[in-house]
């Protein structure tokens, strides 16, 4: 493999920076190669403006944010900082976010990275020959993977099917299913640390272990089955087709399940 690991935590003796270093040191020790964006130690500029292209618009005028960042990235006019994130994704094959989850995303650095980083014209808003915008399954990042690594200081039943916080496949819907897969990037199952600010020498270790043993079956594991827009499953008006989790609503439909296929 090869690894963009996207860091997004502001103390370097932290767990999770423990924990990127222990599977930095795993993906070495198994012959894969690995590029860091410690956004924190870069300094990394959160907030999109009108400074990310060049030339910058002119004063007064209106800063059309997708189209500007299309232009400046055809024509090779962006940021010296946004073009760098952008040849590491476009060297790795699959790319790890790692950041402590705060109120319920992910913090306002690694929000501007994507904001920033993953402009239309290169990770969405691509076209086939047709003229067809291609997304969910599709898009400027198919082929590539994606996989979260976070921390939350709350117990693991909370976040459960049942628990006050919501299931934590839900809480990460928008980054799993409305940034990667929209990009065209597979979403693997997201690595969670739970309780992280009552941890353990020994739990941290249990959790290292975990992260270790992941990282080295990653390239064999399936990620998760989101429905591609283009597979059939839509309508025109992009919405699931009746005959598919009939009479059944919420996040959970839009991945694929063994429904019965349409007859006559």
């Amino acid at each position: 493999m090869k690894v963009l690991w996207i860091f997004a935590h502001p103390e370097q003796r932290s767990l999770n920076a423990s924990l990127m270093r222990d599977g930095l040191r795993e993906l070495a020790l198994h012959g894969h190669e690995s590029q860091v964006s410690d956004l924190y130690g870069m300094g990394w500029k959160a907030v999109l403006d009108a400074a990310d292209v060049r030339p910058v618009p002119a004063s007064g005028s209106r800063f059309a944010v997708g189209a500007e960042q299309e232009r400046a990235y055809l024509g090779g006019e962006q940021s010296e900082d946004i073009r760098a994130e952008q040849e590491k994704i476009t060297w790795a094959d699959t790319l790890v976010f790692h950041f402590p989850l705060w109120w319920f995303g992910p913090p306002a650095i690694l929000k501007g990275w994507l904001d920033r980083v993953l402009v239309q014209g290169f990770a969405f808003g691509v076209r086939d020959a047709d003229g067809r915008t291609l997304r969910y399954g599709e898009g400027g990042l198919a082929g590539k993977r994606a996989l979260v690594i976070t921390s939350v200081g709350a117990r693991e039943s909370s976040f459960g099917p049942r628990g006050i916080h919501g299931h934590i496949d839900q809480v990460l819907w928008p980054l799993l299913h409305g940034t990667f897969w929209y990009t065209g990037m597979a979403a693997h199952e997201p690595f969670v640390v739970h309780g992280a600010d009552r941890l353990g020498p020994a739990g941290y270790e249990d959790v290292a272990r975990g992260l270790r043993r992941l990282l080295r079956g990653l390239p064999e594991a399936a990620p998760l089955a989101y429905r591609h827009e283009s597979g059939g499953d839509y309508d025109e008006d992009l919405t699931l087709q009746p005959w598919i989790a009939p009479g059944q609503a919420g996040l959970g439909v839009h991945e694929v399940c063994a429904e019965p296929a349409p007859t006559g």
